[in-house]
């Protein structure tokens, strides 16, 4: 079964957005990107999977003008009626039960960009089966936090700590995975579009 990886940057103090919601910070942090290392991780995966707020980060802020995951297919979380492209795929569905019909699909890893609100629910269901974690040394003092107040004790173990370029990459496996909950289904909208439409 595909994997389905969590792999996003936050700031050292546990952010993934600053207090008005910019990631700016990471393109302004004064460290180069290790390209090699991002390059091995994009060779594990073929499917993405983010909210509105990220994709409007990426086209707005991080790679205005060129959409920068070309050969991948990407889903955009969203409840806004918008028109898919063959790589781009907007979807109003739960991020649980998209992450669910992915991985009966044959395919390497199913990347979890962000943001908060698609990554808590797979926290809390069990569907994350790797962490890769890059910590940029910057400390913002407050904003979006990657694991807000509420999120549920997941015991993890470390697979491997790598240091480039100023940033420390953490990877994680869960040391007891936990079994995937069925969404509940009286609270999905009759609207919800099929999430691999």
């Amino acid at each position: 079964m595909r994997n389905c990886i969590l792999y996003i940057a936050i700031s050292l103090d546990g952010y993934i957005a600053d207090r008005d919601g910019r990631v700016d910070w990471l393109t302004d942090s004064g460290n180069g990107e290790d390209d090699e290392s991002y390059s091995r991780f994009l060779e594990q995966v073929d499917t993405i999977v983010m909210g509105w707020n990220t994709y409007h980060q990426i086209v707005s802020e991080l790679s205005p003008g060129q959409w920068p995951y070309c050969g991948m297919t990407c889903y955009v979380i969203t409840h806004r009626a918008l028109s898919s492209t063959d790589s781009i795929r907007f979807v109003n569905c739960r991020p649980c039960e998209l992450i669910r019909s992915l991985k009966t699909q044959a395919g390497r890893g199913i990347w979890i960009c962000g943001g908060a609100q698609i990554v808590a629910p797979l926290l809390a269901s069990g569907a994350i089966d790797r962490y890769h974690i890059s910590v940029i040394p910057m400390i913002l003092g407050g904003g979006i936090p990657l694991f807000p107040a509420g999120t549920p004790q997941i015991p993890l173990r470390l697979l491997r700590a790598e240091s480039h370029c100023g940033i420390t990459e953490l990877v994680y496996l869960p040391r007891n995975p936990a079994p995937q909950t069925e969404p509940d289904r009286a609270n999905t909208s009759p609207n919800t579009a099929k999430c691999t439409g």
